[in-house]
């Protein structure tokens, strides 16, 4: 068991999608449980991220304020680790050694730096440990909370 979990930004927009509704039971089961326990972790990245999706990429779009308001809804629940200099240099470090986008490389970094060690996001190879931060997709068949908190 950990004791936190970063949450990338997939996660945090299921529950506002209703285009995909086994997902966003999911979505809403793993953060209710993840708050409850005050064990999510976020970054401003993954805030900002937020914001984008669910006010331009949905099929639905939010309103920029309804998406703002999401935006602060989070910012209120998580814990927020600051994107700094150090991680900016170690998300180049993962890039460049993990092979990893950048910007999934900042959220590994972000990860790392604050001491987390368990990722939930579908954007990664599932079960992969990368420096001690590993990535499970907590939309995969057979997936349950209860495995990690």
């Amino acid at each position: 068991m950990t004791a936190s979990a970063f949450l990338d930004t997939n996660v945090l927009v299921y529950p506002y999608d209703p285009s995909e509704p086994v997902k966003q039971k999911q979505a809403i089961e793993l953060i209710g449980t993840l708050v409850a326990a005050q064990a999510t972790v976020v970054s401003p990245q993954i805030l900002g991220e937020l914001f984008t999706t669910l006010s331009r990429k949905l099929k639905h779009p939010l309103s920029l304020d309804e998406a703002r308001n999401a935006v602060a809804y989070y910012y209120g629940l998580c814990s927020v680790v600051d994107i700094t200099g150090a991680t900016v240099l170690e998300a180049m470090r993962g890039a460049r050694e993990y092979r990893l986008h950048y910007w999934a490389a900042q959220i590994w970094a972000a990860a790392r730096l604050a001491g987390v060690g368990l990722v939930f996001s579908e954007d990664f190879h599932h079960g992969a440990v990368l420096d001690g931060v590993r990535f499970i997709n907590p939309f995969r068949p057979g997936f349950r909370i209860a495995d990690w908190f």
